[in-house]
C-alpha cells in the first residue's frame, strides 16, 4: 500500500540525480538525431582512426564549427572518445555497431529522430491535457518517412525468413502456390513489395489512408518490376471485402486506429475460412505494474502520449495507445470474432514487438 512518509534526504538526492540523468539523456537524444541525419556517425565509422574536427567535417561536407560542438556533446555523453593532446575524436567500433546505417537492424540512433518530431507537437499535447481532443496525424511532418526508415531495416532482414514463417507451414504453402494477401495500414508498402517479390504466385493488396504512402508503395513496386501487388488509398474502417483473403497482415498499426474494434471485425470478415491474421504490435502488458521491468516502457508510454494515443483521439477514436498490451489485444481479437487459440510469438533480438497469429474458423 502506498503512503506518505517522512522526508528521506538520501532518497531525494538519488531522485535528483536520476532527473539530471534523464535531462542529459533527452538532450543527447537530439544530438544523436543530428548525428544520424547528417551522417556524422557513418563518416566517423568509415574513417576508422582518430580524426580532428576539421577532418571529420571535411569528410562529411559539413560546417566545422557545428561539427566541433556536436563532437563535444558526444564526448561528454560517452559516445565518442577524445584525445586532448592531438584534439582527435574516435567513434569506437563497439559504438558504431549501434549508431550507423551499416549496422542495419541494430542501428538505434535513428530512433532518436522521434524525440525532435514529438517535440514539435508538445504544446498541442499540453492543450489536449487541458481541453481533451487530440493532435491529428497531419501535424507530424515526415512521420511516415521516418517510420518507413525504421521498419524497412527490420523487414529487409527478417520479414521473409523470420516473420512470415510465424504464420505456419500451411500459410507458407498457400503463399508459394498462390494466395490472396491483404495488408492493413501498409504505409509506404515496403513489406508488401518484399512479399510480392518473394511469393510471385500470390496476389497482394495494400490499404492505407495516406496518399503519400500509397504513391510511394506504387513507385517502389514499379522499380522492382512487380506485377502481383496493388495499393489503394482507403480508410480501413470502410473495408467491405468478405471471405477474400488467405492472409491479412497489420504491422504496428492496429493500436493507432481510431476504431480498432471495427477494423479487427472487418479483418475477420475479409479472411477466408481457415485464413490467417498476422498482427505485429508492441510487446507490452495492459497492466502498468507488469511493464515496470520492461526496458522500453518509458519510451513506449512517451510515444503513446505524444503520438499514438492523441492521433486516435483526434479522430474521436478509442485511444488505445501504444501500450494497450497483450491482454487487451486478445480481448479485442475475441470481440472481432476470432475464436481459435491466439498465439503470441516473438523473434530473437526483437524486444519491441509481439506477433499475434490467429486463424478464422
Amino acid at each position: 500500500m502506498l503512503e506518505k512518509s517522512g522526508f528521506d534526504g538520501a532518497k531525494a538526492e538519488a531522485f535528483a540525480g536520476k532527473l539530471l540523468e534523464i535531462i542529459n539523456g533527452g538532450c543527447l537524444s537530439l544530438m544523436i538525431s543530428v548525428g544520424h541525419k547528417t551522417g556524422l556517425f557513418d563518416v566517423m565509422s568509415r574513417l576508422e582512426k582518430p580524426s580532428t574536427s576539421e577532418e571529420i567535417a571535411k569528410e562529411a561536407n559539413l560546417n566545422e564549427r557545428y561539427v566541433r560542438e556536436w563532437l563535444g556533446g558526444m564526448v561528454v555523453g560517452g559516445i565518442v572518445e577524445y584525445d586532448p593532446d592531438g584534439k582527435k575524436y574516435l567513434l569506437p567500433t563497439e559504438h558504431s555497431a549501434f549508431t550507423t546505417r551499416a549496422a542495419g537492424i541494430d542501428n538505434l540512433a535513428l530512433f532518436s529522430q522521434y524525440i525532435s518530431l514529438m517535440g514539435l507537437v508538445e504544446d498541442r499535447i499540453v492543450d489536449c491535457f487541458r481541453y481533451g481532443g487530440g493532435v491529428p496525424y497531419s501535424e507530424y511532418p515526415a512521420f511516415q518517412t521516418l517510420q518507413a526508415e525504421e521498419t524497412s531495416r527490420v523487414f529487409n532482414s527478417r520479414l521473409i525468413d523470420q516473420i512470415v514463417p510465424l504464420t505456419g507451414q500451411d500459410t507458407i504453402s498457400k503463399l508459394q502456390n498462390g494466395a490472396s494477401v491483404l495488408e492493413i495500414g501498409c504505409g509506404r508498402g515496403h513489406a508488401l513489395n518484399l512479399m510480392a517479390k518473394a511469393f510471385q504466385n500470390s496476389k497482394f493488396m495494400g490499404y492505407d489512408f495516406s496518399d503519400e504512402g500509397v504513391e510511394a508503395g506504387k513507385k517502389e513496386s514499379k522499380e522492382m518490376n512487380l506485377t502481383n501487388v496493388e495499393f489503394e488509398v482507403k480508410d480501413v474502417n470502410t473495408i467491405t471485402d468478405t471471405n477474400k483473403y488467405d492472409l491479412v497482415m497489420a504491422f504496428d498499426t492496429i493500436h493507432d486506429q481510431a476504431h480498432p474494434t471495427t477494423v479487427l471485425s472487418k479483418i475477420y470478415s475479409a479472411l477466408k475460412t481457415n485464413g490467417t491474421f498476422l498482427m505485429q504490435d508492441i510487446a507490452a502488458s495492459s497492466n502498468t505494474e507488469e511493464n515496470i521491468q520492461n526496458p522500453l516502457a518509458p519510451t513506449l508510454y512517451t510515444f503513446s502520449t505524444m503520438h499514438c494515443l492523441t492521433v486516435s483521439l483526434a479522430q474521436g477514436g478509442e485511444g488505445l495507445g501504444t501500450v494497450w498490451g497483450r491482454e487487451l489485444a486478445k480481448q479485442k481479437l475475441r470481440e472481432a470474432g476470432f475464436s481459435e487459440a491466439i498465439d503470441i510469438k516473438q523473434i530473437d533480438g526483437d524486444i519491441l514487438n509481439y506477433y499475434y497469429v490467429v486463424k478464422k474458423t
